[in-house]
């Protein structure tokens, strides 16, 4: 009886952990969150808005999409925006800005360690700023044929300016982002050092039938 005990303890370990540290990282980002204003501005990041004219319009998915300065802009140029974070503070905040901007965006407050990604759902998938490994096929398999996949993220050469994400795990290695995406069709790619942040930033389209 008791070995086995042990054993079932042994198997539940893992999913307590998991959900533990899912717990903690909604607390840490709804903490985040909590400040006032905009943590991280209303604007869009650069590279989205710079390269939103490559982009076919339909519905977009925005992962890690925080307060929603990348949803809201989405949803301006007139894209069909679902937008998913694990924080509940963020999605109030990107739904107060969506209003704010006179749009509509539907949010959902979901730990995207656990979310399923709909498939050929999606003609654009967007990710800034957020690095979850596993997540990469989901992308592909959610866009329709000739979606495009665009992602920016750091890389481990972040490391050097001792700013921004610390830990190894959250950052690409040097091509890591174009391996991620084999097979798919890649539109834009680039390894940039600003002097402050160093990023890959790459836009990726899957395949139509019959290519």
């Amino acid at each position: 009886m008791t070995r086995f005990i042990i054993r079932v303890v042994f198997l539940l370990l893992p999913l307590f952990f998991a959900l533990h540290g899912a717990e903690k990282d909604k607390a840490k980002w709804d903490n985040i969150y909590s400040r006032e204003g905009y943590v991280y501005g209303a604007a869009p990041v650069a590279f989205l808005k710079d390269k939103v004219k490559l982009l076919p319009k339909g519905r977009a998915l925005v992962l890690a999409m925080g307060e929603g300065r990348n949803a809201v802009f989405l949803a301006e140029q007139g894209f069909d925006v679902v937008g998913v974070d694990i924080s509940e503070v963020a999605v109030k905040k990107a739904l107060l800005l969506a209003k704010e901007r006179g749009v509509k965006i539907t949010p959902i407050a979901a730990d995207l360690e656990k979310y399923s990604i709909e498939e050929n759902a999606y003609d654009l998938i967007t990710c800034f700023n957020y690095l979850q490994r596993d997540l990469a096929p989901q992308m592909k398999k959610g866009l329709k044929p000739g979606g495009m996949i665009i992602f920016q993220t750091f890389t481990i050469d972040q490391l050097k300016y001792k700013r921004g994400p610390s830990n190894k795990n959250f950052l690409l290695r040097r091509n890591e982002l174009l391996d991620m995406f084999h097979g798919m069709h890649v539109v834009y790619y680039s390894e940039t050092d600003t002097g402050k942040k160093v990023v890959a930033s790459l836009i990726a389209q899957k395949k139509k039938d019959g290519e």
